[in-house]
């Protein structure tokens, strides 16, 4: 901080004074000399304060350093939690979807073989109802896999809407032909009441079905065999309210208000589980929601029966009547090659395609299969993705490079079904994406849409 002068005592003082005024000097350079003195003295009391301003500055650039220094860690910290979280969000939607693909592959063979017993002339009448029962579970099965991949293409943003003019009634009815044969299967009394005239709805007519098929088997399943469950929509001048009401389970109070959080479940009881993953009512809200909608539950507690009811807006205007379908025609029979690791699903795919009179040839991996391709001629080809050797896609994308005259159609029958999958399959030369399990009508509707044989098969 420097040497300081010291200011004499004041007897010092005095004897300087007299020494000045002894050497002849006069009292104006006494007086010069003071204020210099009294000068020099500021100048040390400014060069003190800022010497310790000085050191105040360098503790405040200390902390700031050391702040900076935190705060560009937990910049990193933060960034590295977001790439953690996102890497984790990659992992989740990956293990989905293979497990919606491992899932898939056994329901196949399994809905095929109930469409092969349903189609059996000669089945007795409890084979017949024997494989409605494994219909219906494979359906249900299928539609839980859906709910789960749902709420992770929500959480993820990768759900788009096809939005069209609907009419309202065409929507609910469709909700209600779906979920029919379960509430028949447990005695139930469904009691519909649809809007009066043309109400139109702007949006998807694929996800507003799923909304209130779920709805409405929700109500069914919380809801005691010969229970009595209520659709009833209304249009407003502005919005269509659609109530689906039960006098089943009930919900708690303590769980209402998180019903459509994810993997919220009310509590099953010991003499019946009621199923579910609790996914399907959080794809509801937030279905309806994509629709500038809402949806509210109501109950009295348990036992005392529930309502749901959705609010949408309505669209102007009358809704645009629906396209009817040509009078159907006899399909002609096709030379197919199918291409299926799984020996269950490719025998009664075979079994299944042999029915309506076409050839079939079945191969039961890639390469073996891409090498019958190009050695024969084919009107269709109906191929996995997940193959041994070769996959779907390379299979594919290989024979469209090789292949010379008349192109087979392509049909890709996969687990695989994100809709970046299907994008890929349809990139690799695919005409047709299906995802399992697929049902006989499906599959066959899908081969009848087939450009006409270029093979030279005959019966």
């Amino acid at each position: 901080m420097g040497t300081y002068r010291q200011q004499p005592p004041a007897s010092a003082q005095r004897s300087l004074d007299d020494v000045v005024r002894d050497a002849g000097f006069d009292d104006a350079l006494l007086r010069r000399v003071h204020a210099l003195e009294a000068e020099l003295e500021a100048v040390h009391a400014l060069v003190r304060r800022q010497a310790e301003e000085r050191e105040v500055l360098e503790a405040d650039v200390a902390r700031l350093r050391e702040a900076n220094e935190n705060l560009i860690l937990a910049t990193f910290n933060a960034e590295d939690q977001r790439e953690d979280a996102e890497a984790a969000n990659r992992r989740q939607n990956e293990f989905l979807a293979m497990l919606a693909h491992e899932l898939r592959n056994p329901l196949s063979p399994l809905a095929m073989a109930a469409s092969l017993l349903e189609r059996d002339a000669g089945a007795a009448p409890q084979q017949l109802r024997l494989a409605s029962v494994i219909s219906r579970q494979v359906d249900h099965m299928a539609r839980l896999l859906d709910d789960l991949l749902d709420a992770a293409r929500i959480s993820s943003g990768k759900i788009t809407l096809t939005v069209e003019s609907l009419a309202m009634a065409d929507v609910l009815r469709h909700a209600v032909e779906t979920v029919q044969p379960r509430i028949a299967e447990r005695g139930q009394a469904l009691d519909v009441e649809l809007p009066a005239g043309a109400v139109a709805v702007e949006g998807d007519k694929v996800r507003l079905a799923q909304v209130f098929t779920n709805l409405l088997g929700n109500a069914s399943k919380y809801t005691g065999d010969g229970g009595r469950l209520r659709l009833a929509a209304q249009a407003g001048p502005n919005e269509i309210v659609v109530t689906i009401a039960d006098n089943g389970t009930g919900i708690a109070p303590e769980v209402l208000p998180y019903i459509f959080d994810l993997f919220t479940q009310g509590p099953r009881s010991l003499a019946r589980s009621e199923g579910g993953l609790g996914v399907g009512l959080n794809v509801v809200r937030n279905l309806v929601g994509m629709h500038h909608g809402t949806v509210e539950a109501h109950s009295d507690g348990p036992g005392c029966g529930s309502r749901f009811t959705v609010r949408l807006p309505r669209a102007a205007g009358v809704p645009a009547a629906p396209v009817v379908p040509e009078p159907a025609q006899a399909t002609p029979r096709r030379r197919i090659l199918l291409v299926e690791d799984n020996e269950d699903a490719s025998a009664t795919l075979a079994d299944i395609l042999l029915t309506q009179g076409h050839e079939v040839v079945c191969e039961a991996d890639g390469r073996a299969g891409l090498a019958r391709a190009l050695a024969e001629p084919w009107d269709v080809i109906v191929c996995d993705i997940g193959l041994p050797e070769l996959d779907g896609l390379k299979l594919m994308q290989a024979l469209r490079a090789q292949q010379e005259g008349a192109r087979p159609y392509a049909i890709a029958l996969t687990g695989y079904g994100q809709p970046d999958d299907e994008a890929r399959g349809l990139a690799a030369g695919f005409d047709r994406y299906l995802v399992k399990p697929v049902g006989a009508a499906a599959l066959l509707a899908v081969v009848a849409d087939a450009p006409a044989p270029v093979s030279t098969f005959s019966a």
